[in-house]
C-alpha cells in the first residue's frame, strides 16, 4: 500500500488547478467486546479514508469540490485529482471563499501512522476477568466494551501544507443487569491510554446502583432538582456547540440569534448563565490534547475546506456566564463582523471555584432526582434549542442527602441555554465519557451540576 505521504505527493503534482489538499486519515483501533459476562469479540481494525479537495480560480471567485474515498491506487491518481477539479467545476463559486494557507509545516511529516493495538488492555484485562467472574457468582450481567483508536491525519497541499497530527482516544462502557434483566444501570470511562481507568471503580458504581433500584418508587411527571453527571453535561452542552453556527444566528435561525430587532444580529455579549460559567475548546488541555490546526474535508455551517491549516488552539465560548463566540468559519466572521472563532476538538466546561465530586452533590442535596444518563436526544425547536429525549439505567430519589431508591423513567423537555440559567449547585470539572454522543465526542471535561426544575415532562414505561 502507498505511504500517505507519497500519496499526497503524487496527488498534488497530479492536481492541474490553482490548489489541491489532499487530507489521509490513517486509523487502527484495538476492542474487547463482552455480552453476559463473557468476551465475545477482540481484535485490531485498520482504516484509511483520503479527501482530495480541488480549489479552481474563476472569475471574482474559487470553486472548491471534493471526492472521498477509502483508498486510492498508484493507477487511480490521475483520475482522481481530475475528478474533484470536475467537481469543484460543477461547484461554481464557493460562498465561503477565503485566502488558503501556504508553506506551512506541523508535525514529523516523514513518520508512518503509530498503530495501536491488544497490548493497551494488558492492565485490564485481568481486572475485567475478575468482575466476571465475581458477577456470574452474583447473577450480574455484564454487557460492554473496551476499544482504543489511534487516528493519524496528514494534511497536504500544492500549496504547501505539510501538516501531521496524531490523536490517540479511548473509552470502555459497561451495562450491568440483575434480577433477572428488572434492573439496569451503566458506567463509562473515557481515557487516552487506560492508565487512568480503574475496573474496581466501575465494578462498585455498577453494584452500588443495582443496589439503589431494590426499593421502587412511582412518581410523576413534573418539575424536579435533578442532578446530572457530568457525562450528561457533556452530551447537553456539545449539542449546544454544534448548534452554534454564527451564519445561522446571524441570519435568525437559531437560539443564538437577537430576537428584538434592534442591535447587533446575535446574541453575543448577552448573559446567559446564573453562575460564572467558562466554556471553552483548548487543544492543549491536559488529557483532552487534540490538533492545534483545523482539519476540514467538507464546507457547511460550521467548516470551511478554505479554512484548512489555520490555527485552532483556543477559543471561549461562554465567559464568565455570558456569550462570547460563535462557531465561525473565517467567511461567516467576515459576514457576521465577528471574530474567525473556529469549532474546537474538544469541550471544556468550569465554574471558578466550584468543588465537589458528584458522591459530594448527592451527600449535599435535600430533595430531588439523580440521572444516571440521557438518552435518544433530539432537537425538538432550534428557534429556542428545545430538546428532548429518555432518562434510561437509572433515575434515582435522593432525600436528606441519601439515595432511597429508584423512580420511573421519563421522558424529557429542556434547552441547554435554559439549563445554564438554573444551575443550583456545580462541582468540580472532569475528564467524563458521554453517552449518546460517545461515537462522534471523545474530548470532554465537566462538572456534575444540580440542575432547578428539570422538566421531566411524561414518564416513560421503558426501563
Amino acid at each position: 500500500m502507498i505511504s500517505p505521504q507519497e500519496l499526497i505527493e503524487r496527488i498534488t503534482a497530479s492536481a492541474d488547478y490553482d490548489d489541491c489538499i489532499v487530507i489521509v486519515n490513517e486509523q487502527t483501533q484495538a476492542n474487547l467486546r463482552w455480552a453476559n459476562n463473557t468476551l465475545t469479540t477482540n481484535g485490531v481494525i485498520a482504516e484509511r479514508a483520503i479527501t482530495v479537495i480541488a480549489f479552481v480560480a474563476l472569475d471574482n471567485g474559487m470553486a472548491s469540490g471534493g471526492i472521498t474515498r477509502a483508498d486510492i491506487a498508484v493507477h487511480e491518481i490521475d483520475a482522481i485529482a481530475k475528478e474533484a477539479g470536475v467537481a469543484a467545476r460543477a461547484a461554481g463559486k464557493a460562498k465561503d471563499m477565503a485566502k488558503l494557507a501556504r508553506n506551512l509545516s506541523v508535525g514529523t511529516w516523514s513518520d508512518a501512522h503509530a498503530t495501536t493495538s491488544p497490548a493497551v488492555f494488558a492492565a485490564i484485562a485481568p481486572a475485567l476477568g475478575e468482575m466476571f467472574q465475581r458477577s456470574r457468582g452474583d447473577e450480574i450481567e455484564l454487557f460492554g466494551y473496551a476499544e482504543h483508536t489511534h487516528r493519524t491525519t496528514w494534511v497536504g497541499s500544492k500549496g504547501g501544507l505539510r501538516l501531521r497530527w496524531d490523536q490517540p482516544a479511548g473509552r470502555i462502557e459497561m451495562t450491568g443487569k440483575s434480577h433477572q434483566r428488572t434492573r439496569s444501570t451503566w458506567e463509562g470511562v473515557a481515557t487516552r491510554d487506560f492508565s487512568n481507568v480503574s475496573i474496581a471503580d466501575i465494578d462498585t458504581a455498577i453494584r452500588q446502583r443495582l443496589e439503589w433500584q431494590a426499593k421502587r418508587i412511582e412518581i410523576p411527571a413534573g418539575r424536579y432538582n435533578t442532578l446530572m453527571p457530568s457525562g450528561g453535561v457533556g452530551d447537553i452542552l456539545t449539542y449546544l456547540l454544534w448548534s452554534a453556527a454564527g451564519r445561522d444566528a446571524y441570519e435568525g435561525h437559531s437560539v443564538f440569534s437577537r430576537k428584538d430587532g434592534a442591535g447587533p444580529k446575535t446574541r453575543v455579549g448577552e448573559k446567559l448563565s446564573n453562575r460564572a460559567v467558562n466554556l471553552y475548546s483548548d487543544s492543549n488541555y491536559p488529557g483532552l490534547e487534540c490538533a492545534p490546526f483545523l482539519v476540514a474535508t467538507t464546507s457547511g455551517p460550521t467548516s470551511s475546506v478554505f479554512d484548512n491549516g489555520q490555527k485552532n488552539d483556543h477559543t471561549n465560548w461562554i465567559t464568565q456566564g455570558e456569550l462570547t463566540s460563535l462557531v465561525q468559519t473565517r467567511a461567516s466572521a467576515v459576514d457576521t463582523k465577528l471574530l474567525f472563532t473556529p469549532m474546537g476538538d474538544n469541550l471544556i466546561m468550569e465554574v471558578p471555584g466550584a468543588k465537589g465530586s458528584l458522591e459530594d452533590l448527592i451527600a449535599g442535596l435535600a430533595d430531588g432526582l439523580l440521572l444516571t444518563t440521557l438518552w435518544y436526544i433530539r432537537e425538538v425547536d432550534p428557534s429556542t434549542l428545545l430538546l428532548t429525549g429518555l432518562t434510561r439505567d437509572g433515575v434515582y430519589r435522593v432525600k436528606d442527602g441519601e439515595v432511597i431508591g429508584a423512580v420511573n423513567n421519563f421522558r424529557w423537555n429542556e434547552s441547554p441555554v435554559d439549563l445554564l440559567s438554573r444551575m443550583k449547585t456545580v462541582g468540580a470539572t472532569e475528564i467524563t465519557q458521554p453517552r449518546e454522543w460517545g461515537d462522534y465526542v471523545d474530548r470532554t471535561a465537566m462538572p456534575p451540576v444540580l440542575f432547578e426544575n428539570f422538566n421531566m415532562s411524561t414518564v416513560s414505561l421503558g426501563n
